[in-house]
């Protein structure tokens, strides 16, 4: 098994339990400190093929084929719908909406985690209040 396959097993392994959450119960725990902490790996993570491969290295990936076109058209409707979700929370306690969601926009999940982060940490904070 090459690394790029077990990434790919870890990635559907990681993503297990939470999405059995979801079916299951239809609810997980609301986590500032886990969205930080999946969004900081992921970052991490992403400056690597994008040190080795430059930052529009994955443009070959969704341009050589329909698979790679749908794979874009995918990536491009979660973070649509993810956004019609977050940003009514967002705007309630105060984030600067505009900002966050071009970042979302230009890099995805690179920016949709900490974005989640932080909606969390103020909702939170907002609850203590």
């Amino acid at each position: 098994m090459t690394t790029l396959e077990i990434l790919f097993l870890l990635g559907a392994v990681g993503s297990a339990p939470a999405i059995l959450l979801l079916a299951l119960r239809g609810r997980v725990q609301e986590s500032w400190w886990l969205a930080a902490a999946l969004g900081a790996a992921f970052i991490a993570f992403s400056a690597i093929p994008i040190a080795q491969e430059g930052y529009l290295g994955f443009l070959p990936n969704h341009t050589q084929d329909l698979w790679g076109t749908q794979v874009w058209y995918d990536l491009v409707i979660c973070v649509v719908i993810s956004l019609v979700f977050i940003v009514p929370r967002a705007k309630a306690v105060g984030m600067r909406v505009p900002l966050w969601v071009i970042a979302v926009g230009l890099t995805a999940s690179i920016s949709l985690l900490p974005m989640v982060a932080r909606l969390f940490w103020l909702e939170s904070r907002a609850k203590a209040e």
